[in-house]
């Protein structure tokens, strides 16, 4: 079971809501669909994401994919250290794989995500 302290969108991102900051990553199911992953675009900090659109793309020997956000706001840290070490990523990304960190507006901002029992019966239906 993936961990229940977060939201999940359709595409296969996370979102965990802190105050009025939302972490947000690929889940595990995505990078296993991937595969080996040889590159990561992310936004920098103080650039804007909007809900439902891309903010970035992971590249894998197989496929290119774009990387939506959940949330609207305003980034205010990117995981620096993805840029030059995937592994994190690659290993751990409902951990220590995320991605990028979103000040948001509301309590609101994750409303109409999914829900982690929600996401399995997703990720089974797919696999």
């Amino acid at each position: 079971m993936r961990p229940q302290d977060r939201s999940y969108l359709d595409s296969h991102e996370w979102a965990r809501l802190d105050g009025d900051v939302v972490t947000i990553g690929i889940t595990d199911f995505a990078v296993e669909q991937l595969g080996e992953l040889v590159y990561l675009e992310l936004p920098s900090a103080g650039d804007s994401v909007s809900r439902g659109t891309s903010f970035g793309e992971v590249e894998s020997v197989k496929a290119v994919s774009d990387v939506n956000s959940p949330v609207d706001g305003e980034v205010v840290e990117v995981n620096a250290g993805l840029g030059d070490e995937l592994g994190p990523l690659q290993n751990t990304p409902l951990e220590d794989g995320w991605l990028i960190k979103v000040r948001v507006a509301g309590p609101d901002a994750l409303a109409g995500l999914i829900d982690a029992a929600a996401y399995e019966e997703l990720v089974a239906a797919q696999s």
